[in-house]
């Protein structure tokens, strides 16, 4: 039997029309979304920082095994890599982990040197070398540069890789597993605190190697936090976001720079970037501004080469700083609180025992 043309025919193309106006309704609501994010995260990148590149930041700090390319280290070897070969840098670079399970020392081996580049590397192919540091902090250097075909890395045990970045207000402690983040003094430090900082040189390594350089400088005159903002009716003592709350300004962060007067800066690749957490030390972009985090900011979405943290016991130092004099500022369309006064940083080593 027919069908009614009249009845039929809407009836048949209504599922079509109400697909059709949920598409362009979803369509819309897409790039009213993408518009406001990324204006956010242009904001962002003047608040504390953005890295926006997504390439390899798929692991959180501390499940990463990476290496710095065309860099071959040297030091003692405790394996070596004619009879020791793997496939890929990440396997050599877990083998040297593998030697530094205890909880307490330094490591057996605490640095890998692998050759991966088939053409380049010939015979040496696949040869993993785990080797052992006289200073973890002055690592020897055999060779670098892009006719170099072997990638390195670092790992750090327990109380080794220790530096701190002094300010008047108090010491803050970066302890380096992977990256080494510094820590940074003034002159007239006049009753030091202790602020530690777990680092992540597996996961940064090319972060761990702009702080080790930075050791060299004598008083990394320039460096110093040029922003305070604490974290006000928004986040909590724990740094969890409170319900309904905005989130920003103030966006719970002090900001600064690690760029030292009469040195050439060499932009730091953006590395692995896990959600920012209070006591997370992260760059802006690719360096040299940086910040310290007060508070948990998942809404950041992994925007951020995270190269430190700051241990929870040593966060009143941070605090102390966030709560400073400020001014207010307009910074691409956000508001801001500038310190009237900066603090100055430096960085230094720190001994095993002060650790």
């Amino acid at each position: 039997m027919g069908r009614k043309p009249i009845d039929s025919e809407p009836t048949r193309w209504a599922p079509l029309a109400l697909l059709l106006m949920g598409l362009l309704s979803c369509t819309v609501v897409y790039m009213f979304a993408s518009t406001v994010l990324r204006t956010t995260n242009e904001s962002l990148e003047m608040v504390g920082g953005h890295g926006g590149d997504d390439e390899g930041l798929e692991r959180e700090s501390g499940e990463c095994c990476r290496g710095m390319e065309n860099l071959e280290l040297w030091g003692a070897a405790v394996k070596w890599g004619s009879e020791f070969k793997f496939n890929s840098s990440e396997e050599c670079c877990r083998a040297c982990k593998a030697m530094c399970t205890g909880n307490d020392g330094p490591c057996l081996s605490d640095t890998w040197v692998f050759c991966g580049n088939r053409d380049a590397c010939g015979s040496q192919f696949g040869e993993c070398w785990l080797k052992k540091q006289k200073d973890t902090l002055a690592p020897e250097r055999q060779d670098a540069g892009n006719k170099v075909s072997w990638t390195s890395g670092l790992i750090f045990g327990k109380g080794e890789g220790i530096v701190g970045l002094e300010t008047e207000y108090g010491t803050l402690h970066i302890k380096v597993n992977t990256h080494v983040p510094g820590r940074f003094a003034y002159a007239y430090n006049p009753a030091p605190f202790n602020i530690s900082h777990n680092l992540f040189p597996d996961c940064a390594p090319y972060s761990v190697a702009f702080i080790l350089e930075l050791l060299n400088v004598r008083h990394c005159a320039g460096c110093q936090f040029y922003r305070a903002e604490g974290r006000g009716q928004i986040w909590d003592s724990q740094g969890n976001h409170l319900k309904d709350a905005s989130f920003g300004p103030p966006f719970a962060l002090i900001q600064g720079t690690l760029e030292a007067q009469g040195t050439t800066f060499q932009k730091i690749p953006i590395e692995v970037c896990p959600d920012i957490r209070r006591g997370s030390v992260a760059w802006i972009g690719s360096g040299p501004e940086f910040f310290i985090s007060l508070a948990n900011h998942k809404e950041w979405q992994k925007s951020y080469t995270v190269f430190g943290s700051v241990l929870p016991e040593d966060m009143q130092i941070a605090e102390k700083i966030a709560h400073l004099p400020t001014t207010p500022d307009v910074w691409n369309n956000i508001n801001v609180s500038v310190l009237e006064k900066p603090v100055p940083l430096r960085i230094r080593r720190i001994k095993k025992d002060t650790a």
